[in-house]
């Protein structure tokens, strides 16, 4: 009796190896990085061919957290409880939140991070083609964009009480104005096992016509937080300089946005009177930008409104926040003003930040 009590354990112990180390095979022949300099497909059509100089345009960004980030959502990859969004119409709602939210603004450029096209955690909505529809729907369909995909993980495994899944995530740009090229940069990541379940990341950039002959290079960003070698976090910033630095020497209009997750204010406490042991985001290092370039932090020290919460718990007054998105722009781009879109984070664990600016 005790030998096959003793062999049916074995052989219990034997399956579960078995089932971890297929999952571990699984897991190392699903990874791969896409290109560097990879061309993406421009999307839509548009019946403007410029931009024009002179002219006042608005652009926003707003990093949509996957559909899932209702104020009362917590993350557990952030300390909180939740591997997914609370349902499929959870997704939709907040989706249709966000965008209705950047639309208030009436933005002329928007810009768009964490939009899942195929992924466990948002229920398999594609939600780069909701955002367009919602865009058609309130007559914003006259427009280009493109999308770049910076999330293709392995089903995660964990946790076991509701496995995080496979994930498909991107950027997406939207323009009134003809793109004429849009390209997707590698950007460098960790080479530790950490690289298996997180973004690829990178950033895209498009190109668009002006009317005196230049072109303005739009930049959709999403750069690390957590790095366990901080020359990672560094030198995404360095490649994205020497990039922005190459289009300026061309004669070009450079204008970057996004969630940088890095404190665009510098010192976002002074302003929100909030801090965190884990003091995750450091300040935008704006020593490694060239002199052509000008960090936009977007404030309005009146009513400062931050850009993102810490989703370790459901938004409170209390909770910790701060601003990481916003916007990096060379200097013939004038800036006139730049703020943060206070939703309440009722969909998102992200405000939508915006800034007016002028081509000269």
């Amino acid at each position: 009796m005790a030998k096959k009590v003793l062999k049916t354990i074995l052989i219990i112990l034997l399956i579960i190896v078995l089932l971890l180390v297929g999952y571990v095979v699984y897991v190392f022949a699903s990874y791969y990085r896409l290109d560097d300099n990879l061309e993406l497909e421009i999307e839509g059509s548009t019946s403007t061919d410029t931009l024009s100089i002179g002219e006042t345009y608005r652009i926003s960004s707003a990093n949509l957290g996957f559909g899932a980030y209702s104020a009362d959502y917590s993350f557990f990859m952030d300390g909180g409880t939740e591997s997914w969004a609370y349902s499929k119409e959870a997704v939709y709602d907040n989706i249709n939140g966000s965008v209705n939210s950047v639309m208030s603004l009436d933005p002329d450029l928007m810009l768009f991070q964490e939009v899942d096209i195929d992924s466990t955690r948002s229920y398999h909505v594609d939600q780069k083609e909701l955002i367009i529809s919602d865009l058609a729907d309130a007559d914003i369909s006259d427009v280009n964009y493109t999308f770049a995909q910076n999330y293709d993980s392995p089903f995660l495994m964990y946790p076991f009480t509701q496995p995080h899944g496979k994930s498909k995530a991107g950027l997406l740009t939207v323009s009134p104005a003809t793109i004429t090229s849009s390209i997707r940069r590698s950007l460098p990541i960790e080479e530790g096992l950490s690289k298996f379940i997180d973004l690829d990341r990178c950033y895209c950039k498009n190109y668009i016509n002006l009317d005196n002959g230049k072109q303005l290079v739009l930049y959709n960003v999403h750069l690390s937080a957590y790095t366990t070698d901080p020359s990672t976090a560094e030198n995404q910033v360095v490649m994205l300089n020497e990039d922005m630095t190459a289009e300026v020497e061309a004669g070009n209009y450079v204008i970057a946005g996004g969630d940088m997750n890095k404190d665009m204010l510098g010192d976002s406490s002074a302003y929100f009177g909030t801090t965190s042991e884990a003091n995750w985001a450091q300040p935008f290092p704006e020593d490694l930008l060239s002199d052509d370039f000008s960090v936009v932090g977007p404030l309005d020290e009146a009513n400062p409104v931050p850009s993102c919460r810490n989703a370790d718990t459901p938004y409170t007054e209390d909770s910790f926040v701060l601003t990481i998105d916003g916007f990096i722009v060379s200097s013939n781009v004038k800036v006139e003003y730049s703020n943060v879109l206070d939703t309440g984070f009722a969909y998102s664990d992200h405000n939508p930040v915006y800034m007016d600016f002028i081509l000269e």
